[in-house]
């Protein structure tokens, strides 16, 4: 649970809001992604296939389940603040895949406040920008600005 309040959101705006713990991506993850998206590629599944012919010498994670890891490591960092009913995703402004993730990385997110955007009701967009580094990697796996809509709890206005 966040200890930032919606009131004080305007002070962070351009701050980091955090880091999350570690994850690794493992082979049985991204199986798992592959049979729930029907994204079978040679080069994520296969791993045999992947350590011969993959530039990357084994298989690598899906772009868009490193996108995915985007939302619950987010809510871990605890962008979400205390007073908020619901936070929902609202969109994606703008996503870049920079490096590959190989299966058994670890991966981890750092979230930065990058605006607010007041709506009716009391109903606030947040948009952070949120980079997905790679444990031992000069370069992060993405950066992807992303739009959350904030809807207050009942007499947090």
């Amino acid at each position: 649970m966040s200890s930032l309040t919606l009131a004080e959101l305007g002070e962070r705006v351009g701050q980091e809001l955090g880091i999350s713990d570690w994850l690794a991506i493992d082979q049985a993850c991204i199986d798992t992604f592959a049979a729930c998206t029907g994204d079978h590629q040679w080069i994520h599944v296969d791993v045999e296939r992947a350590k011969r012919e993959s530039p990357f010498r084994g298989p690598v994670a899906h772009g868009y389940l490193t996108l995915a890891m985007v939302a619950p490591l987010s809510m871990q960092v605890g962008v979400i603040p205390s007073d908020v009913a619901a936070g929902l995703n609202y969109g994606i402004d703008k996503v870049r895949f920079l490096a590959p993730v190989p299966a058994g990385a670890r991966v981890r997110l750092r979230v930065v406040l990058a605006g607010l955007e007041p709506k009716d009701g009391g109903q606030v967009i947040m948009k952070t920008q949120n980079t997905l580094e790679v444990e031992g990697s000069e370069k992060p796996a993405l950066i992807a600005e992303t739009l959350a809509l904030l809807i207050p709890a009942t007499g947090a206005r």
